[in-house]
């Protein structure tokens, strides 16, 4: 199960903090730019060996992302123009983030020497985000609710990006067949992002079925 259903029990802790940020000059929308803008300093970071910064930079990527939702809702200004500009801007992040490890991992000082070519890794990776989270956002396009289910969802990768960003500062040497610690968190993404794509396809063409639809 992936941990986004454990965001509604967070909820209690949005609250507060969202009324805090009611009293700054930042819109919500505001707030998903910079979240944005985190998200590129942590590719930029990572391409550069800097791991640590990194993760740090995508816990700021992640609360902020968090955070506009929440404001949106505690100030009444949520709108379909904010979801809409938060779930693109997700994805450039995703990206950026991605792109920034594999540049690490071809142009860096520990380069992985894999047998499998790590440009190879990047694209496994970044089509297994990005097929996943599309196959989410599609199941509203058909009428069904968004579909955070299958075994990785956005909060499943933070999770694991910290972790293994964390133990790439500590040991940033490749660990197995050339790859280091996150060398093998891209073949992770790719692998169980694709799995959970397809995981997701299966769920919504199951709830079309169940509710009558064809077409």
């Amino acid at each position: 199960m992936s941990l986004e259903s454990l965001r509604p029990k967070i909820q209690w802790i949005l609250t507060p903090i969202a009324k805090f940020f009611s009293h700054l000059p930042v819109t919500p929308n505001g707030w998903t730019v910079v979240s944005l803008f985190c998200a590129f300093g942590a590719g930029v970071a990572f391409a550069f060996g800097k791991p640590l910064l990194g993760v740090i930079l995508v816990l700021l990527n992640a609360f902020f992302d968090v955070l506009d939702g929440a404001l949106a809702r505690y100030m009444n200004k949520a709108n379909p123009i904010g979801d809409y500009l938060d779930h693109v801007f997700d994805r450039y992040a995703d990206c950026a983030i991605v792109i920034g490890i594999l540049v690490w991992g071809i142009m860096g000082t520990n380069a992985w020497t894999c047998p499998v070519p790590a440009w190879v890794i990047g694209i496994f990776a970044i089509t297994g985000v990005l097929l996943s989270s599309y196959m989410g956002t599609q199941a509203q396009a058909v009428g069904l609710k968004r579909n955070y289910g299958g075994v990785l969802g956005r909060a499943d990768r933070l999770i694991l990006l910290i972790v293994l960003g964390v133990a790439e500062f500590i040991y940033p040497n490749p660990i197995f067949l050339g790859l280091s610690f996150l060398g093998w968190l891209l073949v992770i993404y790719g692998v169980l992002g694709h799995i959970t794509a397809i995981q997701r396809f299966v769920m919504g063409v199951r709830d079309l079925k169940r509710e009558g639809r064809k077409e």
